[in-house]
């Protein structure tokens, strides 16, 4: 049984009992009214209402299948490429925090252009040098190394993120690994590296362990994106609140 067959027995035995559940509650509100009424109910009316031992013993065997699968190790290509996905988009979140509290210690400076742009008397002047000195209105090196990385990190998580969420999809890619890992005999979750060049469209992985490793080139280069392309998303996401189609 696979990790997913056994999420989803887990989800229909749940179900069973939710449905047990749910038709108990709707036959005590008949219930009750009917009590209210004088109308008895029979023994055995709420029979439906109970859990039985077999749907409890489902859900006993479906839970303890889910928590001691191993689902950190990838069962094919596309499950590997998702991981790598999750992972990567975890990092560019942090990335993007970066990259907006150092955009705002650059914006915050950037304020002053106002200032300077209504300073045409010699009062209005002298309070612009007075505004320019306060830090937060001045920009530093090291704010400038901290913004230029934070964007480079973006990129770099971004690009990754996209090639592996790509990669998932693209079922000539994951078909050609999982062939590689069953001509060798090794499993394709127990890779040890990966990495994509984008100049290259190359995916490296190593099975360090099993003495496995082979590169995939050029199966991303219809995905690419320039900064033409990311631009105009951007503007069109601002907008409309969705990517284009």
């Amino acid at each position: 049984m696979t990790g997913q067959e056994k999420i989803d027995a887990l989800i229909s035995s749940l179900g069973a009992i939710k449905n047990r559940v749910t038709d108990n509650g709707i036959n005590t509100v008949g219930a009750v009214g009917y009590a209210a009424l004088g109308g008895v109910v029979v023994d055995g009316a709420f029979d439906d209402g109970l859990i039985t031992q077999s749907e409890f013993d489902a859900y006993v065997e479906a839970h303890d299948l889910v928590i001691n699968h191993d689902y950190e190790t990838a069962e094919n290509a596309q499950q590997l490429f998702t991981q790598e996905y999750q992972g990567a988009m975890n990092d560019l979140d942090e990335a993007i925090d970066l990259l907006a509290d150092a955009a705002g210690e650059i914006l915050t400076a950037t304020g002053v252009m106002e200032s300077a742009a209504a300073a045409d008397t010699s009062p209005e002047q002298t309070a612009l040098q007075g505004m320019m000195a306060q830090d937060e209105y001045s920009i530093d090196q090291a704010e400038v190394d901290a913004y230029n990385q934070a964007v480079a990190q973006v990129e770099n998580y971004a690009q990754q993120a996209g090639a592996f969420m790509a990669a998932a999809n693209n079922t000539e890619l994951t078909a050609s690994i999982d062939s590689y890992a069953t001509v060798n005999n090794f499993a394709v979750g127990n890779y040890t590296t990966i990495t994509y060049t984008q100049a290259m469209d190359e995916f490296v992985i190593n099975w360090n362990d099993d003495g496995f490793g082979s590169g995939w080139q050029g199966y991303l280069t219809s995905e690419f994106k320039d900064a033409s392309d990311i631009y105009g998303a951007g503007e069109y996401v601002l907008e409309y609140g969705t990517m284009p189609n």
